[in-house]
């Protein structure tokens, strides 16, 4: 038996579980499918990082739209997601770094953007004063911070559940197909049909934009991440380096957050990563260096989460290019947590409204295929 729904979303990461809630919120009633549960992949392990700083200048605006839902998180979903907001800070440690910084803040402030903010030596010691003095600067974007991944997917999901969505957890989406201005969609043995379907399916996105016609250079990746013992109290910033390969962030009970994309191997149909410890040790490498107060922590766990990695890093989203009714969410290359809350905004104003306020012009899927304008 068919069951009919406004819109099917297909994937449980904070992508598919923001566009779920923000389409419950104008009035829709659609069904999620997860074929784990929501968050099990990279939504619910990342490093929490709520980020604008360093992004790719065609989802700036994304990124600012969606930080001011971070701001106020606990009136959307009834949950803080555990949100920090003690900004963060890209170290850069040389002077030829510094002035990759200079030169990147005054591209932003030329196209209008002012949330980054260069800072001298000085100031990079006030904010992080354990970094390595040999460290001539940086920038910082004040307004951000991080939150607990799992804990903000499992509320966005819990929130758009309380709203009268439907969620299926456990059975994969199959058999999607589109006839008499529907799209179908089986899940075990229930079959789901609306109008809208959004590919939200993190790693596995790519195989059902292949299958339907849309094939994009996305693979599949698993960065890295370590939590070590704990240790006194020294930042509150996250820290970011402009050259090597570093994220860094310390939780209220003193341990440390490590990760930066160093990468394991993937095995995406068997759910499993492999770790490489070798440049795991690059990373704590990179920590020894440059953050003394550590010198005397040990690595308790580490772990890696799968996800999508679009070629040139910036995620396909927006309507299909071919299909009515569809439209693409992923590929947000190891960077889409922050973006999760505006990301499900902005979906929902374009299946309701036809279009957005936001500029997302330049994410689209149709930029690899240019003959389907």
């Amino acid at each position: 038996m068919t069951r009919n729904v406004d819109a099917i979303v297909i994937g449980g990461g904070i992508h598919g579980c923001s566009t779920t809630l923000h389409l419950c919120l104008a009035g829709l009633k659609p069904v999620l499918i997860e074929k784990d549960y929501a968050g099990r992949h990279a939504s619910g392990v990342n490093a929490g990082g709520v980020r604008q700083l360093a992004r790719h200048i065609p989802e700036i605006p994304l990124s600012i739209r969606s930080m001011g839902i971070w701001e106020k998180i606990n009136d959307l979903l009834d949950d803080d997601c555990s949100f920090e907001s003690h900004g963060q800070v890209l170290v850069a440690e040389n002077e030829e770094e510094l002035a990759a910084c200079r030169a990147r803040v005054a591209e932003l402030n030329a196209l209008g953007f002012t949330h980054e903010e260069l800072i001298d030596a000085a100031e990079l010691r006030r904010l992080v004063p354990a970094v390595a003095e040999t460290c001539p600067g940086g920038i910082v974007s004040r307004r951000d911070g991080a939150a607990n991944p799992a804990q903000t997917t499992t509320a966005f999901r819990r929130k758009a559940e309380q709203l009268g969505a439907t969620v299926r957890e456990g059975v994969a989406a199959s058999n999607i197909r589109y006839s008499d201005g529907l799209w179908h969609v089986d899940v075990g043995t229930e079959t789901f049909a609306a109008p809208v379907l959004v590919n939200a399916a993190g790693a596995w996105a790519g195989k059902i934009a292949d299958a339907l016609g849309e094939p994009v250079p996305v693979e599949t990746v698993a960065p890295m991440l370590m939590i070590t013992s704990r240790v006194p109290h020294f930042i509150d910033p996250v820290v970011i380096l402009r050259g090597r390969k570093l994220s860094f962030k310390q939780f209220s009970n003193g341990t440390v957050l490590i990760g930066g994309g160093h990468l394991a191997t993937p095995y995406q149909d068997r759910n499993e990563t492999v770790l490489d410890w070798k440049s795991l040790a690059i990373s704590a490498r990179t920590v020894f260096e440059l953050f003394p107060a550590m010198r005397s922590a040990t690595i308790v766990r580490a772990w890696a989460g799968i996800e999508a990695k679009m070629k040139d890093d910036i995620p396909v989203f927006g309507p299909s290019s071919r299909h009515k009714g569809l439209y693409h969410q992923f590929g947000f290359s190891l960077h889409g947590f922050q973006l999760g809350p505006g990301a499900g905004a902005v979906m929902a104003e374009l299946i309701v409204n036809g279009g957005t306020q936001t500029r997302i012009s330049d994410l689209g899927i149709d930029r690899f295929h240019p003959s389907t304008f």
